[in-house]
């Protein structure tokens, strides 16, 4: 009980001084042994005007601490141009949220992260350079990461326990023993954190398994495990480590879903296990995730697991005990009602706050509006296909074109796609090449045109946020072979479709039939709320409501409705462009109130 009698009487005084140390069993906050009841969720998943919501959600829920990864592709968009300030991007803003709050923070800042997040976080920019390495000592890399670290530690640094903030412990890296051995990186990090005045103890994440906890480990860090559901988990940590304490820094709740999958829903027995067993023997824990949020825009990463290429969808629902719309779930009841009693008699968990109000849209009618081809920029000619990273482009779409001279039809490989294609030939539609599926060939028609010109519009989707195959360049890796003969002279069209892009569209009616079709409407609002828009009429692409760029969807599922928050939305006239890589004609949508 101490622990969370600690708990009620230290969190709401997180606006004094306090100082946090390990001793070799206890985090030690002011001195006296603390159990830190954690639940993770991250700033750029969730709409910032909501963010002191989620945080109350989890403090109702029993928790008194708050993880919070920083994505450092999110922040640093360009080389060199770091946004720290505006909406989502304001991690000081989030971080003096939950110290109004009363809680405590565990800042995960990477720079590498995982998260089902693009690229585990790591900036694109990076795969501008051909054979770069990262998570090692690479000095190109290196070199990146200083200048983030030192622009992050400027931001969190008056945010410290030390300086009166309420961030208790810096991560650093994360899971790297289920990625590489290199030390001298990993001290390298630690190193460049105390160089920038980050003066509180350190901690690291990895499985609760030898080999793991050796190669991520770093000396005097606190030992973080993925989970730390048994006694077994915990010895672990004590034999790679025994003069420094271990906690469950992802106790998992819920679970991530690919494409094509069917949604994850772990149920409620196995966490409630985990908790009480880490509640009953005073271990601090971390939910990994107490509330997920969204992938929105081109945000949401993949796995490379036995099934090859696996894109993430675009909710970060996660099954977890605080839904994507910030809602308590079954999950969540449980969980507060089981933490809840261990308070000390007499006291009380916060009352749940109000749930956030959802509207339904109904069914209105999208009609054409134009066309990707309509609106193909100047081309950059190259010999063969290049990667979108080799043309200074992170994300979007792609558009390569030769003519075919030679090899007029046959089998068509494209080595390697990464990640989704369809294939023209003399404008008209052949098929699509899907990575998920290990597709890499399609069967291109002999045709009655002298000189036939093929396209290739490829989508880049998630790039790869875990484990070995991390440099996952997008577009055309490598060559595009027609019956064995390497395709030359190519003509290559960048499409990041930035909501830039998007709101500049004109339209026009030239290719109204060929596939890569954009449509648009206006819907008008007697009162904003959250609302999910429902594309089940429609097959693969993305959605865009007042600019803001929703995520994708796709008809393979399970998603078939995207998260649209009230503050995206607006009394009277909205408008939603759709941009769908299949669909020749409107089909209707209209807003929902749930996943």
């Amino acid at each position: 009980m101490l622990a969370l009698s600690c708990w009620m009487g230290q969190a709401v005084q997180a606006q004094n001084k306090h100082s946090f140390a390990l001793s070799k069993t206890d985090f030690m906050l002011d001195g006296k042994p603390f159990q830190m009841i954690s639940g993770e969720m991250h700033p750029a998943r969730i709409p910032h005007e909501y963010w002191r919501h989620r945080i109350q959600m989890a403090k109702a829920m029993g928790c008194n601490t708050i993880a919070a990864y920083v994505f450092w592709n999110y922040h640093e968009t360009v080389k060199g141009q770091f946004d720290f300030s505006t909406g989502n991007h304001n991690i000081a803003g989030f971080i003096k949220i939950a110290q109004e709050e009363g809680m405590w923070v565990l800042l995960r800042p990477g720079p590498y992260v995982c998260a089902e997040w693009e690229f585990g976080g790591l900036p694109p920019y990076l795969l501008q350079t051909p054979d770069i390495k990262v998570r090692c000592m690479d000095p190109r890399y290196i070199a990146a990461v200083t200048t983030y670290v030192d622009r992050l530690a400027a931001e969190v640094k008056p945010l410290l326990v030390t300086n009166g903030g309420p961030v208790v412990m810096v991560q650093i890296e994360n899971e790297y023993g289920s990625y590489g051995n290199d030390k001298e990186y990993l001290n390298t990090l630690k190193d460049m954190w105390v160089k920038n005045g980050i003066n509180v103890p350190f901690y690291t994440a990895d499985g609760a398994t030898a080999y793991m906890l050796e190669a991520g480990g770093v000396e005097g860090a606190a030992i973080g495990l993925d989970s730390g559901g048994s006694e077994a988990d915990f010895a672990a940590a004590k034999k790679q480590n025994p003069d420094v304490p271990a906690f469950s820094s992802e106790s998992y709740p819920g679970w991530l879903t690919h494409w094509g999958e069917q949604w994850q829903r772990p149920g409620i027995d196995g966490i409630a296990k985990e908790v009480k067993f880490l509640m009953d023997t005073k271990r601090s824990f971390n939910l990994y995730v107490i509330h997920g949020g969204t992938n929105f825009g081109y945000t949401a990463g993949a796995n490379s697991g036995g099934k090859g290429y696996e894109p993430d969808v675009t909710s970060y629902d996660y099954d977890a005990p605080i839904n994507e719309q910030g809602n308590a779930t079954p999950k969540y009841e449980a969980l507060r009602k089981l933490i809840g009693s261990y308070l000390p008699k007499g006291k009380k968990l916060p009352a749940i706050p109000k749930p956030i109000p959802a509207i339904t849209i109904p069914e209105f009618n999208l009609t054409p509006f134009t066309s990707v081809w309509d609106h193909l920029p100047q081309p950059v000619k190259s010999p063969q296909p290049k990667p979108f990273e080799a043309y200074g482009q992170d994300y979007g779409f792609m558009v390569y074109k030769t003519t075919l001279i030679g090899h007029k039809s046959g089998k068509l490989s494209v080595k390697d796609l990464h990640d989704y294609a369809t294939v023209f030939l003399n404008g008209k539609y052949i098929g699509k090449i899907d990575r998920r599926l290990g597709e890499k060939t399609i069967d291109l028609p002999v045709s009655d045109v002298k000189n036939p010109v093929l396209e290739i519009l490829v989508e880049g989707m998630g790039r790869i946020n875990f484990a070995e195959a991390l440099i996952d360049r997008k577009g055309i890796t490598d060559r595009v072979v027609l019956n064995g003969m390497t395709l030359m002279n190519w003509e290559v069209y960048s499409l990041p479709m930035t909501e830039k892009f998007v709101e500049e569209l004109s339209a026009s009616s030239n290719n109204a039939a060929k596939p890569g079709q954009f449509f648009k409407a206006t819907f008008n609002l007697d009162k904003t709320g959250d609302t999910y828009i429902d594309m089940s009429g429609y097959k693969k692409g993305i959605v865009w409501v007042n600019g803001h760029n929703l995520g994708r969807y796709w008809e393979i599922g399970p998603q078939k409705n995207l998260y649209c928050p009230a503050p995206w939305l607006k009394k009277g006239a909205n408008e939603i462009v759709v941009f769908d890589l299949h669909q020749e004609t409107a089909a209707p949508v209209k807003g929902v109130v749930s996943l």
